[in-house]
């Protein structure tokens, strides 16, 4: 009955843009919250050290805990998404990530704090599995750029509010309160979603593509095809380089050009201000455009290039975050593409398992870079860390150019 539903309600004229548009504005939501829960316990570090009488060294293991978790989680995620549909994942994944952040609220040590990180980290993991699938299945193609460029807006706007709402809390009602406030609103987020759950279709429910049709790829031969691993290789590069910036960028900078640590906060600020503003251009972009990789390549190119010239020069203060703006925009207008082109090499029936996988280059990216940045300003040498930024962009143009040439993934039996 609900598929019927559904099929009637999309033959009404403008009925079409207003659930797209419920669609994505849940999906972000839901990413929003994921990235939110992301942050809520690093703001409270300073206060976790003396409370439970642990190290920032522990409390760092502790979130080491949570992307391992994240990164292996993603594509058992997909699997799960595949088999058992998007929604359920959804809703299961959300549910253990918010029970654990309550639990992480009644911890009496960081030996407490491990196990419920990694439950958090397997709960983290759905979220792009589950996303992307919903999104492919639920809104139509000439919306489908925009929509991928809300889902990783909403993921930004996410490590936003974090700290705006755990420090506050914490000042006036002590790190539990906040961490059971943060809670709170991922309970909030998993309400609405429930309620609005008929807008969360996915391959199961969408209309069937024309023609004949063909059994899903097996796990097997997703990865023996040359694009996605592809896919995963362009996660890693670009999470290598954008973690280095956001890690590092102040040292970096102090280090090479003396600038002031603050100026250097401000440049970041200027930076991820910037990537917000490209993704949201590049939704529109993505979806008006039918040259992808070409999108992809002149915001990467004109990144990079940026950060070669920050390399060599010191800008004075507005200067340097006008620089460091518009490197983020140009590599913020590439993201709803770069997801087109994922979507692109994605048979039917596997959208979950090719985004759990591709998206777990994110996690390996975001776990090796920061310690080859940290031992490049330990030895010295500040340059070759926004060198090695600008080589990972540039290798990341060549990655999607081959993912453009790669044999399609095969297809499986006639059903």
């Amino acid at each position: 009955m609900e598929v019927a539903l559904v099929v009637t309600a999309e033959t009404a004229p403008g009925a079409l843009a207003r659930r797209d548009v419920l669609t994505i504005a849940l999906i972000g939501l839901a990413h929003a919250c994921s990235h939110f829960f992301q942050l809520v316990l690093p703001p409270l570090f300073p206060l976790l050290v003396g409370a439970l009488d642990t190290s920032y060294t522990e409390l760092g293991l502790a979130m080491t805990a949570f992307f391992v978790a994240s990164g292996i989680g993603q594509p058992l995620a997909g699997l799960l998404v595949d088999r058992f549909g998007a929604r359920r994942v959804l809703f299961l994944g959300l549910g253990a990530y918010l029970l654990a952040v309550l639990a992480m609220a009644a911890a009496d040590s960081v030996a407490a704090l491990v196990p419920l990180m990694v439950i958090a980290g397997l709960g983290n993991s759905v979220f792009h599995p589950c996303d992307y699938t919903v999104l492919t299945a639920s809104v139509h193609r000439e919306y489908l750029g925009r929509a991928y460029g809300v889902h990783t807006l909403g993921g930004n706007l996410g490590w936003v509010a974090a700290p705006l709402l755990m420090l506050p809390v914490a000042h006036l009602l002590g790190w539990r309160a906040a961490l059971a406030c943060a809670a709170a609103v991922g309970a909030a987020v998993w309400i609405a979603l429930w309620i609005n759950r008929a807008a969360l279709r996915d391959e199961r429910d969408a209309d069937p593509a024309p023609g004949p049709r063909t059994a899903p790829p097996t796990s097997l031969a997703l990865l023996r095809a040359p694009a996605v691993p592809l896919c995963f290789s362009y996660f890693l590069l670009i999470a290598g380089a954008l973690i280095a910036v956001q890690n590092f960028l102040p040292p970096i900078l102090d280090a090479l050009h003396a600038t002031p640590l603050v100026l250097g906060a401000a440049a970041l600020t200027g930076f991820l201000l910037g990537a917000s503003g490209g993704v949201i251009a590049g939704g529109v972009v993505a979806d008006r455009s039918a040259n992808h990789t070409g999108v992809i390549a002149g915001g990467l190119a004109g990144s990079g290039l940026l950060f070669v010239v920050l390399a060599h020069v010191a800008f004075p203060g507005a200067a340097l975050v006008a620089v460091l703006f518009a490197a983020g925009f140009l590599s913020g207008i590439t993201t709803p593409s770069r997801d087109l082109l994922v979507r692109a090499a994605t048979p039917r029936g596997a959208t979950g398992r090719v985004f759990g996988f591709v998206y777990s280059g994110l996690d390996v990216g975001s776990a090796l870079a920061p310690a080859s940045v940290g031992w490049m300003l330990d030895h010295g040498h500040a340059r070759w860390a926004l060198w090695a930024v600008a080589a990972l962009l540039f290798a990341a143009i060549a990655t999607a150019y081959s993912v453009r040439g790669a044999t399609p993934v095969p297809a499986t039996d006639p059903l």
